[in-house]
């Protein structure tokens, strides 16, 4: 069965098991201590240190292990803000940035900059955003859900000029090279690249204020406490010293393999939206959304079919409510689809993909009643005339998506041209979702307004 979800975790890399398994055995006693065991386990972590350091490219002393890419990422806002609390309180940081950093700055000043349809912030306007009083300034390296590269060297240097450090989430771009550019604080987590869950790293480079906010310990410079895992670590560093040895051909690969998908699948599935950068991004991942589709029983029915992908809709998510990052870049979000593959991953595998999801897509729409690409059906029940022959207001109210979406397409055929519809949804999902289908039906979306419930959206007829 294809695994193709390894931007949520890769599978365990062989190098890793062994180094694993040897580190059970060798690295089991404290490294703090002097004794002979102690001194074993103190030799095996400076040498996972060195290793992690040379594939990041800083100093082994800059870097520290943590519990996780999640705890490195809090950990970094945390101290890098307080390390400057004299400075301010204001955080500039990307609306794709992942949620460990969203939360993270929920407690300060923070400025969200935009990013384009493609997912990707223009350094100006990053550049701008920064203040006098901006203790920390945050921007991923690659997105974990779309795969855009983000130009951080750019943004680095404006960082620099402003006398503001810069937060890098490295998580999902490690296994691919390091990250280039003069950044201060640079975050990783292991089972990203094929290393064991539960091991992180934090990097902040000399020169950088830093006040670490976790509990008081001489471990890890004071940025992680609590012993350190080290059969982790050691199994951390040496996957990540293996897979950049075999990046550049498997890049090549895989790059060539989801270019395949990005062309194909809007060829074989009506009303596909591909999003994220078709140049900058990451060469394993590429993300779409399937109009009129319920992304929960998508995913479900690729399971059956025997893939194991991932999702931004909020057809998954237990909050109902679409990614974040779907969002900030203005795509549709309904039956959003991810793809990451694995290294290994054959031509043969991604050619059964192609054959399977053509036949899901269609049995998921028949399932919900959708209506044919580029057909009218006949109006839903909830389709009551505001102005005869003219306007209409669909109720969708207690309907999540793509409910109103498909409600919505089924009634564009009963008003003339220049006709409005109103959509009433009290699904978070539609306030994305409509504009989007607006754009792929070039339909003239003629924006919101408040309703007694939930919210109207206006939707005039252009053709």
């Amino acid at each position: 069965m294809p695994y193709f979800d390894t931007a949520s975790a890769a599978p365990l890399h062989p190098v890793a098991r062994q180094a694993l398994l040897a580190a059970l055995d060798e690295g089991w006693a404290d490294p703090a201590r002097l004794y002979r065991e102690g001194r074993r386990a103190r030799l095996l972590l400076d040498a996972a240190r060195e290793a992690a350091a040379q594939a990041v490219g800083c100093r082994p002393d800059e870097l520290a292990f943590t519990p996780s890419g999640t705890r490195a990422l809090h950990s970094a806002v945390a101290g890098a803000a307080a390390g400057r609390r004299r400075t301010g309180r204001h955080l500039v940081l990307s609306a794709v940035e992942h949620s460990a950093v969203l939360h993270a700055a929920e407690p300060y000043d923070t400025t969200s900059v935009g990013v384009d349809r493609a997912g990707r912030v223009d350094p100006g306007v990053f550049a701008a955003a920064l203040r006098p009083d901006t203790a920390l300034a945050a921007l991923q390296s690659a997105n974990h859900e779309v795969g855009t590269v983000q130009p951080v060297a750019e943004v680095a240097e404006a960082c620099r000029a402003a006398g503001v450090p810069l937060l890098v989430d490295a998580a999902q771009s490690l296994a691919w090279g390091p990250v280039a550019g003069r950044w201060s604080l640079l975050a990783g987590s292991a089972h990203k690249w094929g290393g064991p869950p539960g091991v992180g790293l934090l990097v902040v480079r000399k020169g950088t204020r830093y006040a670490p906010q976790e509990p008081a310990d001489e471990r890890e410079s004071g940025r992680s406490p609590g012993f350190e895992n080290l059969p982790a670590i050691v199994a951390a560093a040496a996957s990540l010293r293996a897979v950049r040895a075999e990046a550049a051909a498997e890049a090549a690969r895989l790059s060539a393999l989801v270019d395949r998908i990005r062309v194909r699948v809007p060829q074989l599935v009506p009303d596909v939206e591909v999003v994220g950068h078709d140049r900058l991004r990451l060469p394993h991942l590429v993300t779409f959304s399937c109009l009129y589709v319920d992304g929960e029983a998508l995913l479900t029915g690729l399971d059956r079919a025997g893939f194991s992908v991932s999702s931004g809709s909020s057809c998954t998510s237990s909050t109902l409510t679409p990614s974040h990052v779907l969002k900030a870049m203005g795509v549709l979000s309904e039956g959003n689809v991810r793809v990451s593959l694995p290294a290994g991953t054959s031509e043969e595998e991604v050619t059964r993909f192609l054959a399977a999801l053509p036949e899901v897509v269609a049995e998921v729409r028949g399932r919900l009643g959708a209506p044919s690409s580029g057909t009218e059906a006949a109006p839903v029940a909830d389709a009551v005339p505001v102005e005869p022959g003219a306007d209409l207001l669909v109720d969708s109210l207690g309907k999540r998506c793509p409910i109103p979406v498909i409600e919505l397409a089924k009634v564009i055929g009963d008003v003339p041209v220049g006709g409005l519809i109103t959509v009433l949804s009290d699904d978070e999902a539609a306030r994305l979702d409509i504009p989007a289908w607006c754009a792929m039906r070039d339909q003239e979306y003629a924006g919101e307004r408040p309703a007694e419930r939930g919210t109207a959206y206006l939707v005039r007829r252009r053709v």
